[in-house]
């Protein structure tokens, strides 16, 4: 089992390439959504994070077809190490059940489904959200995406009869036309593309078995990491992060998300020169940091947001890690 569900960085940075390339500075998107220029040299973001990002990009760009944008300009590296695997596919159908089997790598927040018929198959997108409910523009920068990285394997347009999305129209007509091809329908049961059997059936260019042996392999092996259990500091950091907005999370709670005892989890810590209490006063510190200097919140409501029960327990904690008290840190970041 995992602490949460993540992204890729490949997917978090093509949400971001997206939203510069209209104009909006990376620094200015992440302060919108609540989120640390750090969080950038992660490996994986919590689910929660990127549906922040997201609704950062819809009020920053003010763009209605911001997700088809994102999906338009995917690239490989979007997709993580999938991308390779693709490449050795033998039809576009292939690809796809290798993108369902491999999807982890690129999200955890969505899996497709193929439901074949006569003319076509219909290409389903299942969304599986965090706290957060997800922007609309996810679901259309996934499929917008479909269509794009099917262009880049094939060589040529993919023949789409039909798409569908769950929620209401966000921009004109022609800007899903533009991208799809063919009749857009909205707030129907699901999300998702019907394409012509004959395109997913059709031979890739670039067929190569041995290349597919070895980057299946090499998925495999990514996939099982990431399905191990392991717990890393990093990723337990991250978790805390997620959590602090709700409660002040405790060991049991940590090791109950992982499945191990709390006696297990204080093992593989310290095999890392880590210790919950640490990492946790660590997030707190980071959390407070932000916070103290921002000066949106009051010290009382950002103490209580921490889980310190009294306020001075909180500028205590405030003076040992900045040797001043929180009022003088906010004062003194406000100078510069």
């Amino acid at each position: 089992m995992t602490l949460e569900v993540t992204v890729s960085m490949g997917w978090v940075n093509t949400v971001v390439d997206a939203a510069q390339r209209l104009g909006v500075k990376k620094e200015a998107l992440l302060m919108t959504a609540g989120i640390s220029p750090q969080a950038l040299g992660w490996e994986r973001w919590p689910i929660d994070y990127i549906t922040r990002l997201w609704h950062s990009a819809e009020r920053c760009t003010e763009d209605s077809g911001f997700g088809l944008k994102v999906g338009t300009g995917v690239r490989p590296a979007s997709i993580d190490i999938v991308s390779f695997a693709l490449q050795s596919a033998a039809t576009l159908r292939e690809a796809m059940s290798l993108v369902q089997k491999y999807q982890r790598l690129i999200s955890d927040g969505g899996r497709f489904q193929m439901l074949p018929g006569i003319r076509g198959t219909w290409i389903v997108y299942h969304p599986r959200q965090g706290r957060l409910a997800f922007s609309p523009h996810q679901l259309e920068a996934v499929l917008s995406a479909v269509v794009t990285l099917s262009g880049w394997l094939s060589g040529k347009s993919l023949n789409v009869l039909r798409v569908q999305f769950s929620h209401s129209r966000l921009g004109r007509q022609t800007g899903y036309h533009d991208v799809f091809g063919c009749p857009v329908e909205f707030e129907q049961a699901f999300s998702g593309l019907l394409v012509t059997n004959e395109d997913l059936d059709e031979p890739l260019p670039n067929i190569d078995m041995r290349l597919a042996k070895v980057h299946e392999q090499y998925s495999e092996n990514r996939l099982a990491a990431l399905d191990g259990g392991k717990v890393s500091a990093q990723s337990l950091r991250r978790w805390l992060l997620t959590q602090l907005s709700q409660t002040l999370p405790k060991r049991a709670d940590a090791a109950r998300a992982l499945g191990i005892s709390q006696r297990t989890l204080a093992r593989r810590l310290q095999a890392q020169g880590q210790t919950f209490n640490g990492l946790l006063d660590d997030v707190r510190r980071e959390w407070a940091l932000q916070a103290v200097a921002e000066g949106e919140q009051s010290l009382a409501d950002i103490a209580q947001s921490l889980g310190y029960a009294e306020a001075s327990t909180f500028y205590r904690a405030f003076h040992r890690w900045t040797s001043m008290p929180p009022a003088r840190w906010r004062k003194y970041n406000a100078g510069k």
